[in-house]
């Protein structure tokens, strides 16, 4: 009986040579060199065939900017000067153990002037739902388009919105529709270091975080049918008879559109030369435009509250429903004005963003969507 054999052995293949990493490290450096360079950065060190060992940025002052290194980069973590001069340092090792230095140095846009921002809504404040986001530029903006990138506002709700020019010194940002309640929003203006043309740069960074109230009030004012509407999340919860601005004189007329709530006075005193009255003592006394218009109590026109409009310009209600409104109310509640022949415009002053449609809105952005 014949055994089967096993078949034999394959020969083994030779082992791959062991190639030695002898990389040279390469750094990139930014900016390595330059002058009239923005003190917002990005100030950067980069490595690839090795590690960075130490990194520094030096003032001509001595000082050494604050960065964070990890194994192949370092990063400034805070903005520069203006008009200063800076000096890299330090090396990096590649694989091939030769060290290879960090060098280069530049100096930072002296501008002719700075512009400062400042906005409109309060550090952790809330607001209602139609409060706009104002900037406010102490300067007019030449490049609009440049700031206006350096700025953003973020929601913690879906939220569609657009920034608009009203002037060369204000920019504002609204959302198409009402801010949906207890959304979060986070406004960032990062102009330190950006060109706002003609040799102007923004002075400093503004951030600020608000909050839009938990309920969604809104005040439906009717000039024809004499009524003044709240509701809340869109329940009617007061139906209050009121008087209006007088059609006789357009002056005195109240504006229609949306207003928004800007101040709160549990007294105050109006005055209205034009009109011939000066500190006529009134309660609960709501802003709702610049131009002077208040929802206001005035029990001398209860005669004519839900009936005629005799006032100035200003809602009538009376003490206990301006009250009524007034612990309600919060400053960035809409009030809905229906009914005019005059309509809110740039001549009212803040806030009439609410007059304008979506498309007219945002052809008013200084950068194309």
């Amino acid at each position: 009986m014949t055994a089967c054999s096993a078949a034999p052995d394959a020969p083994s293949a030779p082992a791959a040579p062991v190639v030695e990493d002898k990389a040279k490290a390469a750094l990139s450096v930014t900016p390595e060199s330059g002058d009239a360079v923005s003190p917002s950065g990005p100030f950067q060190v980069g490595v690839t065939g090795g590690a960075l060992t130490a990194v520094a940025l030096t003032g001509a002052d001595g000082r050494v900017v604050q960065g964070e290194l990890t194994g192949d980069r370092w990063v400034a973590t805070e903005d520069l000067g203006y008009g200063k001069a800076y000096t890299w340092s330090g090396s990096a090792k590649g694989r091939d153990g030769a060290d290879v230095p960090v060098a280069g140095s530049f100096r930072t846009v002296k501008p002719q002037r700075l512009t400062s921002a400042s906005v409109n809504v309060g550090d952790h404040q809330t607001y209602g739902i139609a409060m706009p986001v104002k900037v406010t530029f102490s300067a007019p903006v030449q490049d609009k388009a440049a700031v206006q990138k350096a700025m953003t506002v973020k929601t913690s709700v879906p939220t569609e919105g657009a920034w608009a020019w009203l002037s060369d010194r204000e920019a504002h940002w609204r959302p198409r529709e009402y801010f949906k309640p207890n959304t979060e929003v986070s406004v960032d203006v990062d102009v330190y270091g950006v060109p706002f043309g003609g040799g102007a740069y923004g002075a400093e960074d503004v951030h600020v975080q608000f909050k839009i109230a938990d309920r969604a009030l809104v005040a439906k004012a009717n000039t024809q049918t004499h009524r003044f509407e709240v509701y809340r999340d869109g329940a009617l919860l007061h139906d209050f008879p009121a008087s209006y601005g007088m059609e006789s004189d357009k002056r005195a007329e109240t504006k229609g559109g949306i207003h928004v709530v800007q101040q709160k006075e549990a007294s105050r005193k109006m005055s209205n030369p034009t009109f011939g009255y000066k500190d006529v003592p009134v309660t609960w006394a709501v802003l709702i435009s610049q131009n002077g218009e208040f929802v206001h109590e005035n029990n001398g026109t209860i005669p004519s509250q839900g009936k005629a409009n005799v006032s100035h310009g200003c809602a009538n209600l009376s003490g206990a429903n301006a009250k009524t409104f007034y612990d309600l109310t919060m400053i960035g509640d809409p009030v809905e004005v229906v009914g005019s022949s005059q309509q809110l415009q740039a001549s009212d002053g803040d806030y009439y963003d609410w007059a304008f449609d979506w498309a007219t809105w945002t052809s008013k952005s200084a950068v194309a969507s």
